[in-house]
């Protein structure tokens, strides 16, 4: 591996105009980087790229680096791309451990985060820095959202997120696992209690539903669910997934590594929405694609399709009139998610748009002062890294906020 690495250090550029640098959500400085590898100052290379990105760690092993940094890279015009993901994580994963976060001192004001997933563990970190105490709230046992209940082991290794556990409370974070805010606490009851500011990573954990005939079955079941624990699902031998983006690529490796021995993935589109690298290890893997399928209803038997007709262009056209019967032991449907309605049905004032998602300014600010938000729950099922950057600027809007409430 370091070999490896160091190969690819020793193949950068260092170009004037990093391309690959503008390709990155969150902007890391990566020739800088790769340069303070190279010198062997690990430390400064890695407390560089923690700064900028604090989930550098993850990021480095599960954003679209082929879309992102990797896609940018001028060498990638012409041959291979700098294998910069593994720069970046043998960086990261080096030096986290040892990592000195240096926080200012307490200013005696307190801050609720709900939701210990990338954007909450980003705000908790961010705003502890700045001196104010964090408390963490969350649904469930462990940290990491859709970090430790979305991606898959083979991935993204769980073990990183104990590390970042230990890290939050190293640095003096609090964390209340098992407490969902909307339920027997509110957010009243965190202002009443003396949060000065509160913050939202709630995430998007209801399933979007097909509202088709069958939905209900024994035999259905939604990839959201199924990731969070696969071990408490007795698929079969045979799966359909209905869905071809990233969630659904992750859902067909984890059921061929859980014994499945026929995945198959349907999509309406002639495309996945899925990256290519996923797509490719997906197919590597064992599974099957099958596209231009709208499923039209599901039997115990397993999905019923139509098949979608194409015009001369390429251009959906209509279904045909027959319908195609797929045999399954288990249908999983993955057509992304969205956020649940707890929060908003118990917090007077605070908004959402028609898909539940919250409604906030461009700084993070929902409909009530004092409380933000970002991450999937304001943007959408989105990426890490967008979640990340995001958050970076939600921090300093929150910082300024009660800042402005000094007396």
């Amino acid at each position: 591996m370091a070999v490896h690495v160091i190969d690819e250090a020793n193949r950068c550029l260092n170009c004037k105009k990093p391309l690959c640098r503008q390709g990155c959500p969150i902007q890391t400085a990566i020739p800088q980087m790769i340069q303070a590898f190279k010198e062997g100052d690990l430390n400064k290379a890695g407390e560089m790229v923690f700064e900028n990105n604090p989930l550098s760690l993850v990021c480095s092993l599960v954003c679209n680096h082929e879309k992102q940094c990797e896609g940018h890279c001028i060498l990638g015009k012409k041959g291979q791309p700098v294998h910069i993901s593994s720069i970046e994580n043998y960086i990261s994963d080096t030096v986290f451990d040892q990592l000195k976060i240096d926080c200012m001192p307490k200013n005696g004001k307190k801050v609720a985060v709900i939701g210990a997933g990338p954007a909450g563990i980003t705000i908790a970190i961010l705003l502890t820095k700045k001196g104010y105490s964090v408390t963490i709230f969350d649904a469930r046992d462990k940290v990491g959202g859709v970090l430790q209940y979305g991606i898959p082991e083979f991935r993204l290794p769980k073990s990183i997120l104990e590390r970042y556990k230990k890290k939050l409370l190293e640095i003096g974070v609090k964390i209340r696992p098992n407490t969902a805010i909307g339920t027997a606490l509110e957010i009243k009851d965190l202002i009443r209690d003396g949060y000065q500011s509160i913050f939202i990573g709630t995430g998007v954990w209801r399933p979007k539903t097909l509202g088709v005939k069958g939905e209900s079955l024994g035999n259905v079941h939604y990839a959201i669910d199924y990731l969070a624990n696969p071990d408490a699902y007795h698929l079969g031998e045979t799966i359909a997934i209905i869905g071809m983006g990233n969630s659904a690529m992750d859902v067909a490796r984890t059921a061929i590594r859980h014994g499945a021995r026929k995945v198959t993935l349907y999509a309406r589109g002639t495309s996945g929405t899925a990256s290519e690298h996923e797509m490719a290890y997906a197919r590597l893997d064992g599974a099957d694609f099958q596209f231009g399928m709208q499923i039209m209803e599901i039997t115990d038997d397993g999905p019923v399709f139509g098949k979608v007709l194409h015009d001369e262009e390429g251009k959906p056209a209509g279904l045909g009139e027959d319908r195609v019967q797929i045999f399954a032991d288990s249908t999983i449907i993955s057509v992304s998610q969205g956020p649940k309605s707890k929060l908003v049905n118990t917090t007077e004032g605070l908004k959402a748009s028609q898909n539940g998602l919250l409604m906030t300014d461009d700084k993070g600010q929902t409909t009530i002062p004092g409380i933000f938000a970002s991450g999937d729950v304001v943007l959408g099922a989105r990426t890490v890294v967008e979640a990340v950057a995001y958050s970076k600027t939600v921090a300093e809007a929150m910082d300024e906020y009660m800042k402005s409430k000094e007396e």
